[in-house]
């Protein structure tokens, strides 16, 4: 039995903590809250702490579940790691590369399975786009986006995500880490803008980017991320690769419109064009926001008893974090990065 500590109880860590409460192979050795609160009835009973270190060291888990503001991600899975714990981290790993191989090359010399919430990565019908992908052959040209038009609670989520983290890089790791997959080529340059769009975030933020990558082997990418209640609800579902030999899209599932978490992820079906023929995939079952959260915190406990090596993993989770903040730091200073020069 794998003894579980949750850090953080908002969305994602409420979904982790449930998926841990119903696993067989997991216990639930505590619970980090700032207001030191639970109202979920399922996780009532559980130990709750209001602080992170007294938490760790009280109840001396075995993994560590990390889903708290990005700023405290780094520091929090090498304290999880040095503790004796392995770690699930929601993305992004931390707010600068240089605090993310902190936590990757900890986890190798301590020899502790480190996972990074990618949930793309468990969701099926996203592995089967980077197979269908694949099979049409590079260099490829990725245009993806997600726009969330938010307001009231929602809104007041993403005002607080953004005191430490723009959408672009909040975001944008999932699908960066799907063309990084796609292509396994070395990212050169990238050029992003922005625009603060609100007066109600800080002035040194901006609550609507984009940004162009381009590849060793010749393929580029397009990424775009918006959040607020500005925001438009026409185009705000973009996910398509196209390469020489013809493209692969994602449709959407329904029509619930940006602010849906559940809209993120799921997927209508594929479409699978090429020059002579057009191919429908249909992709009945699709899981949800919960089912995915499942899937997560099954794998790294799985990760853990089998022993997987998980060394691709963190590079890759390194890889697409930086591509980011290099994003991030092309708004910023108004001038394209050159990646080669960073690696």
């Amino acid at each position: 039995m794998t003894r579980v500590l949750i850090a953080g109880l908002g969305n994602m860590g409420l979904s982790h903590a449930l998926a841990h409460h119903h696993h067989a192979g997991a216990e639930i050795v505590g619970l980090v809250n700032r207001s030191g609160e639970v109202a979920d009835e399922d996780l009532a009973g559980y130990p709750v702490f209001t602080d992170f270190d007294e938490a760790l060291a009280k109840a001396k888990p075995d993994l560590v579940v990390i889903a708290t503001y990005s700023d405290s991600h780094a520091d929090y899975a090498v304290a999880a790691m040095e503790a004796g714990a392995h770690v699930f981290v929601e993305k992004p790993l931390a707010t600068t590369v240089a605090d993310a191989q902190r936590v990757a090359r900890t986890a190798t010399q301590l020899n502790r399975k480190l996972v990074v919430g990618y949930i793309l990565r468990h969701h099926p019908s996203w592995v089967r786009l980077i197979e269908e992908a694949r099979n049409l052959g590079g260099p490829y040209v990725f245009r993806m986006n997600l726009n969330q038009q938010s307001a009231g609670a929602e809104w007041e989520t993403h005002k607080a995500l953004m005191q430490t983290t723009a959408p672009i890089v909040d975001c944008g790791v999932h699908y960066v880490d799907v063309w990084c997959q796609i292509t396994d080529a070395k990212p050169v340059s990238v050029n992003g803008m922005g625009l603060r769009l609100s007066d109600e975030i800080a002035e040194d933020m901006y609550n609507y980017g984009q940004f162009q990558v381009t590849f060793d082997d010749g393929s580029v990418g397009w990424y775009e991320a918006g959040w607020g209640p500005m925001m438009s609800e026409t185009a705000f579902f973009v996910k398509d690769v196209i390469s020489p030999n013809g493209s692969v899209s994602i449709t959407e599932a329904d029509k619930s419109g940006s602010s849906d978490v559940d809209g993120h992820t799921k997927v209508g079906g594929l479409l699978v064009h090429r020059p002579d023929v057009d191919r429908v995939i249909e992709l009945p079952g699709e899981p949800g926001h919960q089912e995915l959260c499942d899937a997560e915190q099954a794998y790294i406990l799985r990760a853990i008893e089998e022993d997987i090596d998980l060394t691709r993993h963190m590079q890759d989770a390194v890889q697409s974090l930086a591509i980011c903040l290099a994003a991030d730091e092309s708004v910023r200073t108004g001038k394209p990065i050159n990646l080669e020069a960073t690696q």
